[in-house]
Parts: structure tokens; sequence; C-alpha cells
């Protein structure tokens, strides 16, 4: 299943106060930058997060799902109606993001 236009851009509203949150379309799905890397994604209408330390500190509870079949598990963030809480756990896993691949 698909994720809807509708549901991206209730998360890129919820993300609204962060500055540089971009998206990309790929197969359906939608994959969420921040400052240009890879924070995670939206997949089947479910924002989900890679799971670095300081995400995994801020949602201790969350749950650990599959984006896709074949994927790396990332952390589920079910408090997504909370603006303030998104725009700190961006903050938050920044530092520990790789940083994008240089393209050729």
């Amino acid at each position: 299943m698909a994720s809807s236009k509708e549901y991206l851009n209730f998360i890129l509203e919820q993300l609204s106060e962060s500055d540089e949150v971009t998206y990309r379309a790929m197969m359906g799905e939608y994959i969420i930058y921040y400052r240009g890397k890879v924070v995670g994604g939206i997949y089947d209408d479910r924002f989900l997060v890679k799971p670095t330390k300081s995400a995994s500190a801020m949602m201790p509870d969350a749950d650990m799902e599959l984006p896709y079949e074949g994927a790396k598990e990332m952390l589920l963030v079910d408090d997504v109606d909370n603006k303030e809480f998104l725009c700190e756990l961006l903050e938050a896993m920044y530092p520990e993001l790789p940083a994008p691949k240089k393209k050729k």
C-alpha cells in the first residue's frame, strides 16, 4: 500500500517549524530529509525514523517496524500530533545521521 499525499502533507505541516525539511517520492512512499540528511520516511502512512541513539532515548517505548520487505527496522513515531516534539526529535537526531553521499 502506498502512502497518501494527505498524510505526507500532514507530516510536513507538523515539521514546518524545523528549517530545511524536504522530501522525495520513491516507489509510492516518501523519504524525509532534514538539512540534507535522511531522517526517515513515510511508509504505508506511518512516519518512521532511523533508530539513532537520541531517537531511541526520546521514544523508549517506540515500536520497531519494517518500512518495506527487506529493509532495516526503523522506529515508529507515534506522537505525530506534537509539533514541538517532532522538531526536537529532528534536532537531536541530526548530529548522529551520516552525511549525504556525494553524487558522481
